[in-house]
């Protein structure tokens, strides 16, 4: 840039730190914001603040939520005999675009890799443990990437639960391994979970 407006420069910059959005892409929506009207902008960057100022986390299952629990937790249609485990927020956004699962999640907030410095302790697994000792599903669907971490992950839980009355599944290899399931088109998906498997089938064991 040329140095005519320092104002446009900053906008610029922070638009550019969004992920996947260079500084060309971040001139180009910095100047579709100048042509909008200022009540629009306003709106737009008032949306930004108060989902940061206060979203929440469900306490459940750790998914965002406006209120305590979220809106799957408390709803009379999911199914509470089956939770769905996986790695994030985008994990279940994807899943749900498929409109063919109907029970309840429980978002680990990553998976185990000692090479990335994560291990159990950092993620959701002991809250996970007690929903099921509490809640008693019948069913627990491993939504996990599938790749060498997820299946240490599956392995992991696998054995914290050990001796409690729950049936464990993954997806089926629908999903290519190494492969990630926010990229997965909603057709793979979906069958990926209709076709789910027990876990013994699914994941090698570790150790």
């Amino acid at each position: 840039m040329n140095g005519s407006s320092l104002l446009l420069e900053n906008a610029v910059t922070e638009l550019a730190k969004l992920p996947g959005i260079g500084k060309k892409t971040a001139l180009r929506l910095a100047l579709h914001l100048l042509k909008q009207d200022k009540q629009s902008v306003e709106q737009f960057s008032e949306a930004i603040v108060n989902m940061r100022r206060d979203i929440r986390f469900c306490s459940r299952c750790h998914h965002i939520s406006d209120e305590a629990i979220c809106g799957i937790c408390t709803s009379p249609l999911r199914k509470k005999s089956v939770i769905c485990v996986v790695e994030s927020i985008r994990d279940v956004i994807a899943i749900e675009s498929t409109q063919q699962y109907a029970g309840l999640y429980h978002v680990l907030g990553g998976v185990i890799s000692p090479l990335d410095g994560i291990g159990p302790d950092q993620l959701h697994i002991e809250t996970l443990v007690a929903r099921v000792a509490e809640e008693k599903p019948e069913e627990l669907i491993f939504a996990l990437n599938p790749n060498v971490q997820g299946d240490t992950t599956v392995f992991y839980i696998q054995r914290k639960l050990k001796g409690l009355p729950v049936l464990f599944t993954t997806i089926a290899r629908g999903i290519a391994f190494g492969g990630e399931l926010e990229y997965a088109d909603e057709m793979t998906l979906a069958k990926s979970i209709s076709k789910r498997i027990p876990v013994e089938q699914g994941v090698d064991r570790i150790g």
